[in-house]
């Protein structure tokens, strides 16, 4: 059962888009929301949780507010792909706290990182001092982000997509 993929129904998909959009809803509002009743809301809340569907509540921080405005993807190359390669640059770079995100890429490099800085000194210093000692790094090319036009983790769900 566990490799078996959960098949959402609409009430399913329509809380999913309501608590992406405000993870503080009330079980109230968001009964109101998805036109049902509060019982049944929360018991599909709760399967949708624990069944990891819904994997955790988080606050969005605004980076200005908290001097970390700067953003800058860096395109890693590595000396190689071994498998103790991967695995050991995984490792290490989920231990940067400004590397935001990191991506496998297939294609003309090895990964792409969304870097989160103070300013662009800030960024040469994480640079230098974590990303380029980072295990197999053989190569960087780093891109500084000039607008943000478009960041969500939010999922679209299938109906919605297909709607667009």
């Amino acid at each position: 059962m566990a490799g078996m993929r959960r098949v959402l129904d609409r009430i399913d998909q329509r809380i999913l888009d309501e608590l992406q959009r405000d993870g503080r809803l009330s079980i109230v509002e968001l009964a109101r929301r998805v036109f049902l009743t509060k019982t049944p809301t929360a018991e599909r809340v709760r399967r949708l949780e624990k069944t990891g569907v819904i994997s955790g509540y988080h606050a969005r921080i605004a980076p200005d507010q908290v001097d970390l405005s700067h953003v800058t993807v860096v395109h890693v190359n590595l000396t190689k792909t071994s498998d103790e390669m991967l695995d050991a640059f995984n490792v290490a770079v989920t231990r940067i706290p400004e590397v935001q995100s990191c991506l496998m890429i297939a294609g003309s490099f090895d990964y792409m990182l969304k870097v989160r800085t103070r300013n662009m000194a800030h960024f040469r210093e994480v640079l230098g001092e974590q990303i380029g000692k980072l295990p197999g790094v053989m190569q960087t090319h780093s891109f500084a982000v000039m607008e943000t036009v478009k960041d969500t983790n939010a999922i679209m769900m299938a109906e919605e997509i297909t709607a667009s």
